[in-house]
């Protein structure tokens, strides 16, 4: 991996821990857009199969991650906020919590992400969840550069590392 995605940021209040990470990338709005608002394999070559997607405000959604294998369980969720080439927010069950993504131009032809997650649980699962996003936004400046992720090669090994390097964890 040859892309350098700062360190993330938590904050908690209780067991609601919220991460936070920007970065900028040298790619157009157009670009980054579709491939985090979930339009054709957009998530899939970074982050997950998006079984169902409608999207507008409230429509249904359900990610599959497929670093668990090719038939991974669905999660499914809402959209709950959605402004396009601006927002894409998906709400999902379980752990995964509220995903938010902002965009917002950058200098000539870049663009500055903006990500935020809300998360409910323990500690070890804000420590998992920053591993993890660190790693999905690694594959995100990739597959933006045209190197979608090979699921089927996956190994937790960075994973691994990554969360190694968060423990205890940056926060704000």
């Amino acid at each position: 991996m040859d892309k350098v995605i700062e360190p993330g940021t938590s904050r908690t209040e209780g067991d609601t821990h919220t991460l936070h990470f920007t970065l900028h990338l040298p790619h157009p709005v157009e670009r980054v857009w579709p491939v985090v608002a979930g339009h054709g394999d957009g998530l899939r070559a970074w982050l997950a199969a998006a079984d169902t997607f409608e999207p507008h405000l409230g429509g249904a959604v359900a990610l599959r991650w497929l670093n668990t294998g090719p038939e991974g369980e669905a999660v499914p969720g809402r959209i709950t906020a959605w402004d396009v080439e601006r927002v894409a927010e998906y709400t999902l069950e379980g752990f995964h919590g509220r995903i938010r993504f902002h965009v917002e131009p950058y200098g000539e032809h870049g663009t500055t992400l903006r990500f935020t997650n809300e998360i409910r649980g323990d500690d070890e699962l804000r420590r998992d969840c920053l591993a993890a996003w660190h790693l999905h936004l690694e594959y995100l400046a990739e597959a933006l550069d045209g190197n979608p992720v090979d699921w089927r090669s996956w190994t937790p090994d960075r994973f691994e590392e990554l969360r190694e390097a968060y423990a205890p964890g940056p926060r704000s």
